[in-house]
């Protein structure tokens, strides 16, 4: 008696997809984000026992009611877009920069100190400038620590600049503890050497930020260090085979990353709070991440994931009020729902799940299966 045995088959595999056409692949993101508002508003009406219909108005009124919203909105989603593109030169050099917070952390708070202990004792303008110096130094030097020991010793830049944020949290908190002048362990605002007004108390940001995304777009786009930067990405071994310098490439990278984010910080505290707090960042290192992965690092998609997720967020304030729901559960909670439904389509968009081809029992199909296999037993049987 001849046995065949039977190989077992997988139920379905994975493959790389062809590529899609740019339009398929944003409509497939769009139907992800609206699929996932959708949602958010189902769950919020659940939540709150309001009509979910109304979750798409208040969200748009969060953003667009008031011209105060709509300038407050900008703002804030040129922040979360400047954090995002000093993230992008990291993550384009596969550095995994977590340390985002704390390089902002010590941006402002150089700008702090200059303000306290210069302002009014020198021309604004000169305390102005030792700011912006001061800031970009503060900044560069909190990320060229984690860069040096990644760049010598090969050291774990995810943990090693995630911890450099809780040790910037208590510089900045033992400067407030030492320097208080309120009673209640915080610094009141300072009025004076604050960065100028242009046009209104929002503009000067979005201009900054805006100057930065062109310069980023043109530093990958035309710069030999940009292009070194996706080298050094790609393969080390390939950049060092071409003549390039990593640990040269990787301190340089991050030196930028730290500056843009010590601009934020000069930003946050020179012309938005006039004080600093251990919250001043408000964790925009880590939702800058989500801005960089959800555009694939592409510094023109990110101007809209910024804008989208800021959008969100605000308008999310606003259901909060109108639903009557207490915390910021509920935003974190929608935002996750959009960020699961991105992640999912992008994978969707890059693979394909292959189900193999059962056969079910009984059927036409399977009859036949089995008459061959038996026939093809009989064939082996005789030749032997």
């Amino acid at each position: 008696m001849i046995n065949i045995k039977k190989s077992g088959e997988p139920l379905f595999h994975i493959s790389k997809r062809q590529e899609l056409a740019k339009w398929k692949r944003i409509l497939f993101t769009l139907a992800a984000v609206a699929l996932s508002l959708i949602i958010g508003a189902v769950f919020c009406g659940i939540v709150s026992g309001n009509n979910p219909v109304y979750f798409f108005k208040h969200l748009f009124d969060g953003v667009f009611k008031t011209k105060r919203r709509f300038w407050t909105a900008l703002r804030d989603m040129a922040l979360l877009l400047g954090v995002a593109m000093a993230l992008l030169p990291a993550f384009k050099m596969k550095f995994w920069n977590l340390g985002g917070n704390g390089q902002i952390l010590m941006g402002a708070l150089g700008t702090i100190i200059c303000m306290k202990f210069l302002g009014g004792k020198m021309p604004d303008a000169v305390v102005n400038i030792l700011m912006i110096l001061t800031s970009i130094a503060a900044g560069i030097i909190w990320a060229l620590i984690p860069a040096l020991f990644k760049a010598f010793f090969k050291t774990n830049e995810t943990l090693f600049t995630l911890m450099m944020n809780y040790i910037a949290v208590g510089i900045v908190s033992y400067f407030i503890t030492k320097y208080s002048n309120s009673g209640s362990n915080n610094i009141l605002p300072i009025n004076k050497a604050n960065l100028p007004v242009i046009g209104n108390e929002y503009l000067l940001t979005i201009i900054v930020v805006a100057v930065i995304t062109l310069f980023m777009i043109f530093y990958f786009k035309f710069s030999k260090h940009g292009y070194e930067v996706s080298v050094v990405g790609e393969s080390e071994n390939t950049a060092r085979y071409i003549g390039v310098s990593v640990k040269k490439v990787i301190i340089r990278t991050m030196a930028l990353s730290g500056a843009i984010c010590g601009i934020i910080g000069l930003l946050l505290v020179g012309s938005i709070d006039k004080t600093i707090t251990v919250s001043t960042a408000n964790n925009m290192g880590f939702t800058a991440i989500m801005v960089a992965w959800l555009a694939n690092l592409n510094p023109v998609t990110m101007i809209i994931a910024a804008l989208f997720i800021t959008f969100v967020d605000k308008g999310m304030s606003t259901v909060r009020m109108q639903f009557s729901l207490t915390n910021n559960a509920t935003t974190n909670i929608v935002l996750g729902f959009i960020y699961f439904f991105v992640i999912a389509v992008q994978f969707f968009i890059a693979y394909k799940i292959n189900f193999s081809k059962k056969v079910v029992p009984g059927s036409k199909k399977s009859v036949k299966v089995a008459k061959n296999k038996k026939e093809n037993a009989e064939h082996i049987g005789e030749d032997k």
